[in-house]
């Protein structure tokens, strides 16, 4: 298969189409090879318009949420990011291109390993992959410029915020299915956040999060 061809196309069909046109988002999408990174079974469909079941009943993103994503993270070359859910290692892939360093944490060993497995092939050394719980974020090497929570919340909880360095941003899936809104906060100073919902979607939840409080009357 002609994947360079079939990379163009998503690009010009999936993510121009959703307002990325970031040239910095869109060089590195065509850089990084996606096929790599999915499963082989599915290797035929990489650039299709759809969730990609991955394992564990995790999914990848679409092609065009990671890329709009990453554009409205706004990352720069000497940005230290944090990404909870590692998955297949693509995302990680693409922040890691356009950041100083990754921080990527996942709870499950063999994605993890199969995630260091693909970011080796793609000659990637600055992202790190712990395996561990992130449902509270990873404070030991914050404060971070950039934080991606690829499960969804009910609500966020504060620790994420407080991690997050001054000027830094945050994108996290809020919500219960299937009305769920990715939003956008970032910490303006040190005791200001400013969010706003960027667009609406559904993904499974992050995993070890504690439900929220029932209100009571």
């Amino acid at each position: 298969m002609d994947f360079d061809t079939l990379r163009r196309t998503m690009i010009d069909t999936q993510i121009r189409t959703w307002d990325v046109l970031d040239p910095r988002v869109l060089a590195i999408i065509m850089e990084v090879k996606r096929e790599l990174f999915v499963p082989s079974a599915y290797r035929h469909l990489a650039f299709a318009d759809f969730a990609m079941p991955i394992a564990h009943g995790e999914y990848m993103w679409t092609p065009k949420m990671e890329a709009r994503v990453l554009q409205e993270l706004d990352l720069r070359e000497h940005h230290r990011v944090l990404e909870i859910g590692t998955g297949t290692g693509y995302l990680t892939a693409l922040m890691a291109r356009l950041s100083g360093m990754v921080h990527s944490i996942e709870d499950r060993n063999d994605l993890a390993q199969q995630a260091e497995g693909h970011l080796g092939v793609q000659g990637i050394h600055n992202a790190q992959i712990h395996v561990g719980d992130g449902s509270a974020g990873w404070a030991s090497h914050a404060p971070y410029d950039a934080i991606c929570i690829t499960g969804s919340l009910p609500v966020l909880p504060e620790a994420f915020k407080k991690q997050l360095a001054v000027g830094g941003r945050l994108l996290a899936i809020i919500g219960t299915g299937p009305a769920m809104h990715v939003r956008r906060i970032t910490r303006s100073q040190q005791d200001t956040y400013e969010s706003s919902d960027l667009f609406e979607t559904e993904v499974p939840p992050l995993r070890h999060v504690p439900a929220p409080r029932p209100f009571v009357f």
